[in-house]
């Protein structure tokens, strides 16, 4: 029987697939990143009949994680652990970390074996990409209004009691925004507002530089990131006045690992 019109346009895509990575930057990016989101989203469809029998449960992140560390290797990412024992502790923190790329997904799975139980914050837009936001609420994502900051506000006190009671860690990216620029920008309040009132201790986290990544370039090589967990920050005693000295003793600390992570990767790469 005689290959159909389609069979001959897919055997040819299939064969030329290769010299196209190879050859163009551009195909290699968007191919990348097709292979990310792709799947996740495959993940996502075969974890929901398993998490959603206990739908809400931080733990269902390691399930997920399980699963999706591995796409990390197909897109020649390496991420390496520093600090891990500030990171391993049963004990419930807010996390702070730079926000450079949905990529940091990719970081957070690698690590959540060593941060047991843990979730995260969202803007609410993501619940609605489904199966992938779904599948995240199904694991206890905790989805803010970030339009309406009363909203947002009480979302996040509702959350509060049960990351202290069952030693939650909370991660958030105060930027907000996703910045590949070399730089960590300026903070949001809510994380820092979040840790006061619930007087828990400030844990930052560091990726450093997305050097393999431009989204002008359209470039995305393969790379390796140190992700550095601080000590703790201590909010005890602190109140609402103190908010911005808190943000800013925790940005500068910060500021100063991803700077000296960054040259020390470079220099890696110089030396080879």
């Amino acid at each position: 029987m005689a290959p159909s019109c389609f069979e001959v346009i897919l055997v040819g895509f299939i064969l030329v697939l290769p010299f196209l990575y190879e050859t163009s930057r551009t195909f290699r990016y968007y191919f990348k990143f097709l292979i990310y989101y792709g799947i996740v989203m495959v993940n996502a469809v075969l974890l929901m009949p398993i998490i959603s029998l206990r739908p809400g449960n931080v733990k269902n992140f390691l399930l997920a994680s399980s699963l999706c560390h591995h796409i990390s290797t197909l897109l020649g990412l390496r991420w390496e652990l520093r600090g891990r024992e500030h990171l391993e502790k049963n004990r419930a923190c807010i996390i702070v970390a730079n926000h450079q790329s949905s990529l940091d997904i990719l970081g957070m799975f690698d690590i959540w074996p060593v941060m047991d139980k843990c979730t995260a914050v969202a803007k609410k837009e993501i619940f609605y990409a489904w199966p992938v936001g779904l599948a995240a609420w199904l694991c206890g994502l905790i989805f803010i209004d970030r339009m309406n900051s009363e909203k947002a506000r009480a979302a996040l006190n509702e959350a509060t009691k049960e990351i202290r009671d069952k030693k939650i860690k909370l991660w958030i990216f105060p930027e907000g925004t996703r910045h590949n620029t070399g730089e960590i920008h300026p903070f949001k309040k809510g994380a820092f507002h979040v840790a006061i009132r619930s007087q828990l201790p400030i844990l930052p986290v560091v990726f450093s530089s997305y050097y393999f990544l431009s989204a002008e370039e359209k470039r995305f090589d393969s790379g390796r990131i140190l992700v550095t967990t601080l000590p703790p920050i201590s909010t005890e005693g602190l109140s609402t006045n103190d908010v911005e000295e808190l943000m800013e003793k925790t940005r500068s600390a910060m500021t100063e690992v991803f700077h000296s992570t960054s040259h020390e990767i470079q220099l890696s790469l110089t030396v080879r």
